[in-house]
C-alpha cells in the first residue's frame, strides 16, 4: 500500500517541486536560482509542499493537487509582475489584503492587470479543473482510507520540517523587495515578510515628532488647509515639451509661498498610505522596518502621535476630505485612531462634479471652502484627492484638446501622458482656488500642497524615460507671503513640522526649517 501511494502521489509532488523553480524564473525581476541559500530553497520547497496536501486532502486527486497548487503560484507570478510593470516593485506579503480591495474597487486594480495575464491566470484555473474533474480519479477509491490519511500526514510533516528549517535560518531581509525577491523567490520572501510583520516597531519611548504651541497672546489659531494632491509633481520638468501654462496657478501660489521644493516620497504610482502616513506621523519609513509598506495594517492602530492629534490639544477640528469610500485603506477605522474628528468621503459627494472616472479637484476644492466657512472653531482640513489617479490609459482625450496641453506630443506615451496633464491642469486651478479662498478670509490661514507620488504611466516611462520619483509642495500663508524663497528639497516626513513652524504653532527647529532658513541666508 505504501508503494501504491509513492507511485501515485510521487510524480505529481516532484513535478510541483520541479515547474515551481521553473514559473519563479518567470518572475520579473527574476531570482538568481544559483545563488539561492539552502535555507530559502527549504523554505520554497516546505511551501510547496504544504499546498499540495491542502489541495490533495480536499480533493483527493493527486494531478489536480500538482495543477491546483501551480495555477495558485503562476496567478501570484501574474500579479507581482503586473505590480513591477506598474509600480517597479514586486508583490509582497502586505498586498495580499489588496486582492479582496481589487474585488470591491475592481476599477482601481484590474486594468493594470491587463487581460492577457488576467486571461493566463484564469486560463491556469481552467486547466486544472479540466484535469481534476475529468482525467483523474480519486484516490480513495483505490487506496484505504487509512493508508490515504497516514500519507497526508507524512505530507504535511514533510512540509513543515522544511518551512521549520527554513525558519530557523533567520534568512535576512534587505526590505528592498526586488532585492529580496531577487536573493529568496517569490515563496520564501513572502513567507520572511509575513513573519516579520508580526514584530511591530518600538517606538514607545519616542518623542512625537510634531511640538505644538499657542501662538503669542492675543494671536487667533490660523486655519490650516493640507492638500495631499493625487499624483502630483511638476511634470515639466521630466518632459518639458508640455505647455509650461499648465501649472500656471500652481505656479502662482509658489511664486509667493514661504517654502516650496521638492518632496522625497517612498511611493512610486500608488501605495498612497506611504506618504499619507508620513506626513501624519512625522516619521521617516526606516524606523518603521517592514511596515513602511503599509503602515496602516497595524502600526497606525497603534496610538501613534500626529500633527492631527497635537492639532486638537490646541483646540482644532480636525476634518477629512476625501472624494472616495471611507472604508478604502480601511481610513474609517484608522483616520480616528490619528486624530482625525470628521471624515467626509463620497457620499458627501452626491451629484458632484466629475472629471474623468472621479470626483473633481474643483468639487473638492468647494468642499474645503464650505468647511471652512461653517466653521465655529480653527480647522485643520486634510484633503486628500482622486480626479488624477489612473487608469490613466482607460481615459481618452481629443486630439484637439491634447494640442494644446503640449508644443510636441509624444506618440507612444500619449495615451498616458495627455490625460495625466489635464489632471494636472485642474490640480494647479484647485491650488489657486483655495489660495484665493484663504487671501479673501478675514481669519489667518495656510495652505500646504503636495504630491503623493508620481503617476503610473509605465508606457511614457519606457519611451521618454522615468522620473526620479519626487513630487512637489509649498507653503503659503495669508498673512505671510515669501519673495523669490528658494526651492529647499525635504522629505515627506519633515513637511508637516515644516508647517507647524510656519503657521507660529511650533518652536520645534526641525531638519526642514533650519534648511529653509539656510536658503534664506546663502
Amino acid at each position: 500500500m505504501v508503494e501504491a501511494w509513492i507511485a501515485s502521489v510521487g510524480p505529481p509532488l516532484l513535478a510541483t517541486l520541479l515547474v515551481s523553480v521553473v514559473a519563479e524564473s518567470l518572475l520579473e525581476p527574476a531570482p538568481r536560482l544559483r545563488a539561492r541559500a539552502p535555507g530559502a530553497w527549504a523554505m520554497h520547497f516546505g511551501v510547496c509542499v504544504i499546498f499540495f496536501a491542502i489541495e490533495l486532502a480536499l480533493f483527493r486527486r493527486p494531478w489536480f493537487a500538482a495543477t491546483l497548487t501551480l495555477a495558485n503560484l503562476l496567478v501570484l507570478i501574474l500579479i507581482s509582475n503586473a505590480k513591477f510593470y506598474s509600480l517597479r516593485e514586486p508583490f509582497i506579503y502586505p498586498d495580499f489584503e489588496y486582492l479582496t480591495d481589487a474585488l470591491r474597487h475592481p476599477r482601481l486594480y484590474l486594468p493594470f492587470l491587463g487581460p492577457g495575464r488576467a486571461a493566463a491566470g484564469l486560463g491556469a484555473f481552467l486547466v486544472s479543473v479540466y484535469f481534476g474533474m475529468t482525467l483523474e480519479g480519486s484516490l480513495i477509491a483505490l487506496l484505504p482510507a487509512h493508508v490515504f490519511t497516514l500519507g497526508l500526514v507524512a505530507l504535511f510533516a514533510c512540509g513543515t520540517a522544511m518551512v521549520g528549517i527554513g525558519a530557523s535560518c533567520n534568512l535576512p531581509l534587505s526590505l528592498r523587495p526586488a532585492d529580496d525577491l531577487r536573493r529568496l523567490g517569490l515563496i520564501t520572501s513572502l513567507w520572511r515578510y509575513m513573519v516579520a510583520e508580526r514584530t511591530l516597531p518600538d517606538l514607545a519611548g519616542r518623542p512625537s515628532a510634531f511640538s505644538v504651541q499657542a501662538p503669542r497672546s492675543g494671536a487667533t489659531l490660523p486655519d490650516l488647509i493640507v492638500v495631499q494632491s493625487e499624483s502630483f509633481f511638476d511634470v515639466r520638468r521630466w518632459f518639458p515639451s508640455i505647455d509650461p501654462g499648465i501649472l500656471a496657478e500652481f505656479d502662482a501660489v509658489r511664486a509667493s509661498a514661504v517654502a516650496h521644493g521638492r518632496l522625497r516620497v517612498d511611493a512610486w504610482g500608488a501605495n498612497t498610505v506611504r506618504t499619507e502616513f508620513a506626513f501624519l506621523s512625522g516619521l521617516d519609513s526606516e524606523v518603521l522596518g517592514v511596515h513602511q509598506f503599509n503602515p496602516y495594517r497595524k502600526v497606525a492602530l497603534a496610538g501613534i502621535p500626529t500633527i492631527a492629534g497635537a492639532l486638537r490639544q490646541l483646540g482644532y477640528r480636525t476634518v477629512c476630505i476625501h472624494p472616495y469610500s471611507a472604508g478604502f485603506y480601511g481610513r474609517d477605522r484608522i483616520f480616528p485612531v490619528l486624530g482625525i474628528d470628521e471624515f467626509i468621503d463620497i457620499d458627501s459627494f452626491a451629484g458632484a462634479l466629475r472629471q474623468g472616472p472621479f470626483v473633481a479637484d474643483m468639487a473638492v476644492a468647494d468642499k474645503v471652502r464650505a468647511t471652512l466657512d461653517g466653521a465655529t472653531q480653527p480647522m485643520f482640513v486634510f484633503a486628500i484627492t482622486m480626479e488624477n489617479h489612473g487608469p490613466l490609459h482607460l481615459e481618452n482625450v481629443p486630439s484637439q484638446e491634447a494640442a494644446q496641453l503640449f508644443d510636441t506630443i509624444p506618440a507612444p506615451g500619449y495615451g498616458e501622458l495627455a490625460p495625466y496633464v489635464r489632471h494636472l491642469a485642474n490640480a494647479s486651478r484647485m491650488a489657486g482656488s483655495l489660495r484665493d479662498h484663504l487671501h479673501a478670509s478675514t481669519r489667518p490661514g495656510w495652505l500646504c500642497f503636495y504630491g503623493d507620488h508620481v503617476p503610473i504611466m509605465p508606457v511614457a516611462y519606457r519611451t521618454l524615460g522615468a522620473p526620479d520619483g519626487d513630487t512637489d509642495y509649498l507653503v503659503w500663508g495669508n498673512q505671510r507671503q515669501g519673495e523669490h524663497v528658494p526651492a529647499i528639497d525635504i522629505a515627506i516626513c519633515e513637511l508637516g513640522s515644516l508647517l507647524l513652524r510656519q503657521a507660529g504653532l511650533s518652536a520645534d527647529d526641525s531638519i526642514a526649517q533650519r534648511r529653509i532658513m539656510a536658503g534664506r541666508t546663502s
